[in-house]
C-alpha cells in the first residue's frame, strides 16, 4: 500500500473530491482524519470508508475558524498518535463570484477566509504536528484559474487559489530543511454534479470541451491520483511544485 503509515488530515471530506479522496488515501492504507465543517456530512464519509475496511475519524470543524482547526487537528493526533500528511482540499465557489467591477465585499472575505485563510489556519496547527511525528507531506488544492485569465471571471476565487500558490511555495522553502514538502495540485475543470447542471447547455459543454485536449473534463479521482503521489514516499525529492491536472487546457492557445 503506497500510504501505509500514514495519517492523512482532510479537509472537505463531506462531499466532493474530499470525499472521494479519504476513501482513495485510505484504500491506500493512510489513516484518515476527516475534517468538514458539515458534521453530518463527514460522519458519513467516516462511515464509507470504515465500510471500505479503512481506519478514520470525524474531525468537523471550519477551516476558516482557527479554533475549529486547531481542535481537529489536536483529535487526529490523539486518535491516531500522529499526523504526517495535510491535504488541503476544502475550497468554496460561489455563484455570486465574479468581476472585481461587480463583487460584493461580503463574497470577498468569505471567499478568500475559506479558500486561502483556510489553508493557512490548516498549515498553522497542521506542521507543529508534522513536525512533532518527524516530517510529513503538505499537499494544498489550488487550481488552473490561478495560472491563466478567463473571460467568465471568477476573481475572489482565482486570487485566493492564487494565494495557495504562493504560501505553497514559501512553506515549501521554510520547512523543506525540516523534513515537510510542501505542493500543490492545480485541477482543471472537474465534472462535479454542479458543473454538469451548469453545462446542461450542449453548446455551452462543447465550447468549454473544446479547451481541453484530451476531450473530456476531469474526475475527482483524476486529482487525488496526483494527491496520493505526493502524499506518498514517491515523491520525496518533490517539493514546491504545482502539478497541474487539467486535461491540457492550460496549454491550450486556440
Amino acid at each position: 500500500m503506497r500510504l501505509e503509515g500514514k495519517v492523512a488530515f482532510i479537509t472537505g471530506a463531506g462531499g466532493g473530491m474530499g470525499r472521494v479522496a479519504a476513501l482513495m488515501f485510505a484504500r491506500e492504507g493512510a489513516r484518515i482524519v476527516a475534517n468538514d465543517y458539515r458534521a453530518g456530512a463527514v460522519e458519513e464519509t467516516v462511515r464509507m470508508v470504515r465500510d471500505a475496511g479503512g481506519e478514520a475519524i470525524a474531525a468537523p470543524g471550519d477551516v476558516a475558524a482557527p479554533g475549529d482547526v486547531e481542535r481537529a487537528v489536536a483529535e487526529g493526533e490523539e486518535a491516531f498518535g500522529y499526523v504526517n500528511v495535510l491535504y488541503n482540499n476544502a475550497g468554496i465557489m460561489p455563484d455570486e463570484d465574479e468581476s472585481v467591477l461587480t463583487l460584493d465585499e461580503e463574497v470577498w472575505w468569505r471567499v478568500l477566509d475559506v479558500n486561502a485563510k483556510g489553508v493557512a489556519h490548516c498549515c498553522q496547527y497542521g506542521i507543529p504536528a508534522l513536525l512533532r511525528a518527524g516530517g510529513g507531506s503538505i499537499v494544498n488544492i489550488a487550481s488552473f484559474v490561478a495560472l491563466v485569465g478567463c473571460t467568465v471571471p471568477q476573481d475572489a476565487y482565482t486570487a485566493s487559489k492564487g494565494a495557495v500558490l504562493a504560501l505553497t511555495q514559501s512553506l515549501a522553502v521554510q520547512f523543506g530543511p525540516k523534513g515537510i514538502r510542501t505542493n500543490a495540485i492545480s485541477p482543471g475543470p472537474i465534472l462535479t454534479p454542479l458543473l454538469d447542471q451548469l453545462l446542461s447547455d450542449p453548446a455551452k459543454r462543447a465550447l468549454r470541451l473544446n479547451r481541453i485536449p484530451m476531450g473530456r473534463f476531469g474526475k475527482a479521482e483524476d486529482v487525488v491520483y496526483a494527491g496520493i503521489y505526493l502524499a506518498s514516499d514517491e515523491s520525496t525529492w518533490v517539493n514546491g511544485a504545482n502539478l497541474v491536472v487539467d486535461g491540457g487546457i492550460t496549454i491550450n492557445y486556440f
